[in-house]
């Protein structure tokens, strides 16, 4: 049975839980510095007896929660009525010489059976770097506590977004798509330096590379996925790619179903903006029983490639049509080398609209529409 969850969370200027802390009841918790040096005005007193957690273990870690346990002396544990646990962010862990003393700093739970759960998005986020160090306390009957010595310090790094949490973020993306507009090519924007490069050191062919860190900050695919990105979108108007772009005035156009058919599976990546009022969707074709689509297999959500909200592959009277969500902009990762022999290389007559660049681009955590109630 898994332990209850911590009973009360306090916070700091440089902890992760700041922004709850108003709506908290501290009881009489007061400041204790990690280091074991007691505030004089804390009402905590120190106690020997009490014994020091050692041997911290850290497991089922997960964006937003890990399971926490230590060993110790059995001597006085009897007495342990609460565990006092100081989660920092890794950054901020040398960063406390400005902690004012009145304000607390520490996660309070009644001592429950081991391993522990810590749970909470207000203070945990994806993929991010923390320290955790631990006290024993016993509540007295004028309700301040004895402590023992800090344990020594563990660092951990949270997890990534799992498919539920994914799936969360494809169900919001799903809700601003808009209708569905016809498409004929995928296309990619670059320097003629890069398609120069390829032709003379790649044997013509695009290779994939590791995706940067744009977008949501627990996204699976960043820092992980390798593939090219593509561009499917089109003008309401003229039904054809946009002649600007932001990463180059030369683009590769391919016909669609050249990487996109029944032959490729297709998987939801992330959704995100960038303080403005328009969103983007990364998607993922892979070849099926590719490398890539083993990866995306077992991390993203995947989509029905004849119904979905954002990319539409059906044959119609013998012939493949495509369609793509109006309303997002769609970035679409392909997982396998592309060669220029497929499609054409020719400059664009439009701007590069460098402030539309997506590159380590990162997320608005404050927008309603695209984040999800985890860590950011």
């Amino acid at each position: 049975m898994e332990a209850p969850r911590l009973a009360h969370t306090m916070s700091s200027p440089t902890s992760p839980c700041e922004e709850v802390i108003k709506n908290l009841s501290l009881e009489a918790i007061q400041l204790c510095d990690r280091d074991g040096n007691k505030s004089q005005d804390s009402g905590i007193a120190e106690m020997e007896e009490l014994p020091v957690p050692h041997n911290i273990k850290i497991s089922n870690i997960t964006c937003d929660s890990f399971k926490i346990s230590w060993d110790m002396d059995s001597k006085s544990k009897d007495r342990i009525t609460h565990y006092f646990i100081d989660l920092n962010k890794k950054e901020n862990k040398n960063s406390n010489k400005f902690k004012h003393k009145d304000v607390p700093t520490k996660l309070v739970a009644k001592a429950v059976p081991l391993p522990m759960t810590v749970r909470g998005h207000w203070f945990l986020s994806p993929r991010t770097e923390y320290t955790v160090a631990v006290q024993t306390a016993s509540k007295q009957v004028d309700g301040d506590y004895v402590v023992s010595e800090w344990s020594e310090i563990i660092e951990f790094c949270t997890a990534d977004y799992s498919k539920v949490h994914l799936t969360q973020l494809l169900e919001k993306a799903e809700v601003i798509a808009g209708r569905m507009l016809k498409l004929s090519v995928f296309y990619r924007n670059q320097h003629k330096e890069y398609f120069d490069y390829i032709r003379e050191h790649h044997g013509n062919a695009m290779q994939p590379s590791v995706k940067d860190n744009s977008g949501s900050h627990g996204s699976p695919i960043s820092g992980k996925l390798e593939g090219i990105f593509f561009s499917c979108n089109t003008e309401f108007n003229t039904g054809k790619p946009p002649q600007d772009s932001p990463y180059g005035r030369y683009r590769y156009e391919i016909a669609a179903e050249k990487l996109f058919n029944p032959n490729t599976n297709l998987y939801f990546g992330d959704f995100y903006c960038m303080y403005t009022a328009y969103h983007y969707v990364i998607l993922v074709i892979a070849p099926v029983g590719s490398p890539g689509d083993e990866f995306c297999k077992q991390r993203l959500p995947q989509l029905n490639i004849k119904d979905n909200k954002f990319l539409t592959c059906n044959e119609e009277d013998g012939v493949m049509v495509y369609h793509h969500a109006q309303d997002v902009i769609l970035e679409v990762i392909y997982t396998d080398p592309v060669d220029l022999s497929l499609g054409t290389v020719a400059e664009i007559t439009g701007h590069q609209l460098m402030s539309l660049s997506t590159a380590n681009a990162k997320k608005d955590p404050s927008c309603k529409t695209c984040n999800i109630s985890v860590g950011r």
